[in-house]
C-alpha cells in the first residue's frame, strides 16, 4: 500500500514536551548523540534477532552505523541498516511516545527466544535531538518486503510531516538541522569526543569519518620494509570488548591491554575480578585493583558504568561501595537505565543489590588470592590495605568477610591477620584491666626512640602511618573486644602498658619535687605539664609525649572529622614532660654547684628530648647548638 503524504499533530499529551526536552530532559546537550547512535545500535541488534529467527530471509551486509556532519548545511546525520520502519511505525514510535518499539517487538517475540537483551526504547531517547535542532528528518524504509520509504519531518512543535521518500535500501537516517545555539557540535573533534566518550564499546561498529594509515608496502632495493599511507574506515569504537566475553577464554595479557585501552598512562593493576552474574539481576564488568597512592581523593571516579555497553557516567557512587570507589574498571548493567539520576541510584532495590553483590565479589577475591598465596599477598598488602581498612571502616559485612584476610604489619616489616596478632600479643602486651594493648607507631623514623624504648620490653609495634590509619585504629577498637590502641609515643613505656608494677625511685619525695621545680623554671612554657616519674635506670632521662586522646582529636580534625572536632585542630598543643628521676641525669641536675647550672642542665636535657622528635626549631635549636658547644668545649 503506497503511503500518501499526511501532516497531522503529535497526541495532545506531549503537547508540552518539546520544551520541557530541550531545557531540562537532560543537563548535558551532547547527550543527544548517545541516544540516537544508541537507538541505530538497537535497531540493527533487532534486526539480527529476526534475522536469527527467519522473519528476515535477506542479506545483512555491511550494518555498521555512520555518524557524519555537514558544516556548510549546519546538519547532523546518523544512519543505520538495521530493520527501518514503515511510515505507519513512524507515527506509532516516534509520535506516540506512550508506545515504545520494544513492546510490540517483545510481544511478538516473546514465545521464539529471551529478548531481554535486545529490547531498546525509540522513545524519548530520539527527542532528545530537539534539544540542538531547529528540525528533525528521519528517512527510514522498513527490512519488510514490499514497503517503501517514509520521510517524517517536525521542527520541534506538535506539528509533523510524513511523505513518502525515495529510499533504496533498509534502515533509518536521523538528520538534524543544528540550530543556532548548538553549531559547536558541528566540529570534528567535538562529536568525535562525544562518540569516544559515550559509544566506545557499543556492540555495532560505528564510523566516522576515516583517517590515514600506515601499511607495509613491499621492499627496498636493500631489503629494507616500505610503508605508504592509506585512508581508511574510522571506526570509533570496540563492539566485543572484554567483559562481555568468557572469562575462561582471557589471557592476564588480555586484561592488561584492556586496562591500557581504558587508562592509557596508568601503571598496570595488581590484579582484577571479572564480574558474571544473570541472576537476581544482570551484571558484568571487570574491576581492576591499581596501586593506590595516598592521595586517594585525585584515584576516585575511575569506574564507567554502562547500560548494554552504552556509557553512562563515572559517578557511581552509589552502584559501587563507596571503599570501592579507588577501583578502576567497567560495569555494565541492563538493570540500570540510560538516563538514570542519582536520586534513582540511592532508592533503586536492584541497585543495591548489585552494590552489596560487588562488595562480597572483592572480599572473596581477597581471600582467594590471601588463601593461593599469602607471600605474594603480603608483598600487595602495601598497595591495597587502604581499601580493606576503607571497607572495615565503612562497611560492617565487608569487615566480617575481610577480618580473617586483613593484615597487620609491624614496624620490622611482619605481617599478621588480625586473629594471629592478638595471639601473638595477648600474653606479654595486657594490662592490669585485663586489656590487649596494641602499640604503634604513625612515623617510624621520627619515633624511633620510642619504638626502641617498647622492643627493650619485648612489646612488638605495628606501623600504621597510612592516610586513613586514624580511623581505622578507632573502627577497630570498637570491633575487637578488650583491646586498645595506643601510638608508642603517647606516654611513656611503663604507662603505655600498665601492668600494675612501680619501680622503686631512688629520688626521695623532697627531691622529686626539686627536680620539678627545676625544669619548670628551665621549660618555662605552660603547654608542658611536668612530672617525675620512676622509670628504668636505661630509659632516655626526658620524655615528651602528647596523649593519645589529644593526638587523635587532632589528627583525625585533620582529616576533615567533622562536626565538633573541627576546632581540635586550632587548639594549642598541650604536651606532658616526664622526667626519668631513676636516669643518672636527674642526680646531675640536683647536684650542679649553681641553681644556674642546674637550670642550664635541665634546659638541655629538655632540648635533647625536643630535638628528637623534630620539635626543636628556630631560635631555640640555635641556643641548643651554641649550648652544646659551651659544655664540650
Amino acid at each position: 500500500m503506497t503511503q500518501t503524504s499526511e501532516k497531522g499533530n503529535i497526541s495532545i499529551h506531549t503537547e508540552n514536551i518539546f520544551p520541557i526536552i530541550k531545557k531540562f530532559l537532560y543537563s548535558d546537550h551532547e547527550i543527544f548523540l548517545r541516544e540516537l547512535v544508541s537507538n541505530a545500535v538497537d535497531a540493527t541488534q533487532k534486526l539480527k534477532k529476526v534475522s536469527s529467527m527467519g522473519e528476515f530471509k535477506g542479506e545483512m551486509g555491511d550494518i555498521k552505523i555512520e555518524v557524519s556532519f555537514d558544516k556548510d548545511k549546519k546538519s547532523i546525520t546518523v544512519r543505520d541498516k538495521g530493520l527501518g520502519m514503515t511510515g505507519e511505525e513512524i507515527k506509532k514510535y516516534i509520535n506516540q511516545i506512550a508506545f515504545s518499539g520494544a513492546t510490540e517487538f517483545v510481544e511478538k517475540f516473546k514465545d521464539k527466544t529471551d529478548t531481554k537483551d535486545i529490547i531498546g526504547k525509540f522513545g524519548l531517547g530520539f527527542y532528545s535531538a530537539f534539544m540542538v535542532s531547529d528540525k528533525v528528518e528521519v528517512i527510514s524504509k522498513s527490512y519488510k518486503e514490499g514497503t517503501e520509504g517514509a520521510r517524517w519531518i517536525c521542527d520541534g512543535s506538535t506539528e509533523f510531516e510524513l511523505t513518502v521518500a525515495d529510499k533504496a535500501d533498509r534502515g533509518t537516517e536521523v538528520i538534524l538541522h543544528i540550530n543556532n545555539d548548538s553549531e559547536e557540535f558541528l566540529d570534528e573533534y567535538r562529536l568525535k569526543g562525544i562518540l569516544e566518550k559515550y559509544c566506545k564499546f557499543l556492540p555495532v561498529e560505528i564510523k566516522f569519518g576515516t583517517k590515514k594509515e600506515s601499511v607495509e608496502d613491499g621492499e627496498d632495493k636493500d631489503g629494507k620494509k616500505k610503508y605508504k599511507t592509506i585512508t581508511v574506515e574510522n571506526i570509533i569504537n570496540n563492539p566485543n570488548p572484554l567483559w562481555t566475553k568468557s572469562p575462561s577464554s582471557l589471557k592476564e595479557e588480555d586484561y592488561l591491554s584492556f586496562y591500557k585501552e581504558l587508562y592509557p598512562f596508568s601503571e598496570d593493576p595488581l590484579f582484577w575480578i571479572h564480574l558474571n552474574v544473570d541472576y537476581p539481576f544482570n551484571l558484568s564488568g571487570i574491576l581492576y585493583f591499581p596501586k593506590v597512592k595516598n592521595d586517594f581523593e585525585h584515584q576516585k571516579s575511575k569506574i564507567h558504568l554502562y547500560s548494554r555497553q552504552v556509557f553512562i557516567t563515572d559517578e557511581v557512587k552509589n552502584v559501587v561501595p563507596d571503599f570501592l570507589m579507588l577501583l578502576h574498571g567497567v560495569i555494565d548493567s541492563p538493570d540500570i537505565p540510560l538516563n538514570v539520576s542519582r536520586s534513582y541510584l540511592q532508592s533503586d532495590s536492584n541497585v543495591k543489590k548489585i552494590s552489596q553483590h560487588i562488595s562480597k565479589k572483592v572480599a572473596d577475591k581477597l581471600q582467594e588470592l590471601f588463601n593461593k598465596d599469602r607471600a605474594d599477598f603480603e608483598k600487595k598488602w602495601d598497595d591495597i590495605n587502604l581499601f580493606v581498612k576503607y571497607g572495615i571502616i565503612s562497611d560492617e559485612k565487608f569487615y566480617e568477610r575481610a577480618k580473617d584476610f586483613a593484615l597487620f604489619k609491624n614496624v620490622d616489616k611482619q605481617y599478621f591477620t588480625l586473629n594471629e596478632y592478638k595471639e601473638k600479643v595477648s600474653l606479654n602486651q595486657t594490662d592490669k584491666e585485663k586489656n590487649v594493648v596494641y602499640l604503634y607507631a604513625s612515623d617510624k623514623d621520627r619515633q624511633d626512640s620510642f619504638i626502641q624504648s617498647a622492643k627493650n620490653k619485648s612489646y612488638d609495634v605495628l606501623l600504621l602511618d597510612g592516610v586513613l590509619d586514624n580511623h581505622f585504629i578507632n573502627s577497630l577498637e570498637q570491633k575487637i573486644e578488650k583491646t586498645q590502641i595506643k601510638r608508642v609515643d603517647s606516654d611513656v613505656v611503663e604507662k603505655l602498658i600498665d601492668q600494675g608494677l612501680k619501680l622503686e625511685s631512688v629520688l626521695s619525695a623532697e627531691d622529686q619535687e626539686k627536680i620539678k621545680s627545676i625544669f619548670e623554671k628551665a621549660i618555662n612554657n605552660k603547654k608542658m605539664a611536668v612530672g617525675v616519674e620512676s622509670l628504668s635506670a636505661d630509659d632516655l632521662p626526658v620524655v615528651i609525649t602528647m596523649s593519645e586522646w589529644m593526638r587523635r582529636m587532632k589528627d583525625m580534625s585533620k582529616m576533615g572529622g567533622g562536626g565538633g572536632m573541627a576546632f581540635m585542630g586550632t587548639m594549642p598543643d598541650n604536651y606532658s614532660v616526664t622526667i626519668n628521676g631513676n636516669h643518672s641525669m636527674a642526680k646531675r641536675v640536683l647536684k650542679a654547684d649553681t641553681a644556674d647550672q642546674q637550670i642550664k642542665l635541665a634546659k638541655q636535657a629538655y632540648d635533647l628530648a625536643l630535638l628528637s622528635q623534630n620539635m626543636l626549631t628556630g631560635a631555640e635549636l640555635t641556643s641548643f647548638i651554641k649550648r652544646s658547644i659551651e659544655m664540650v668545649g
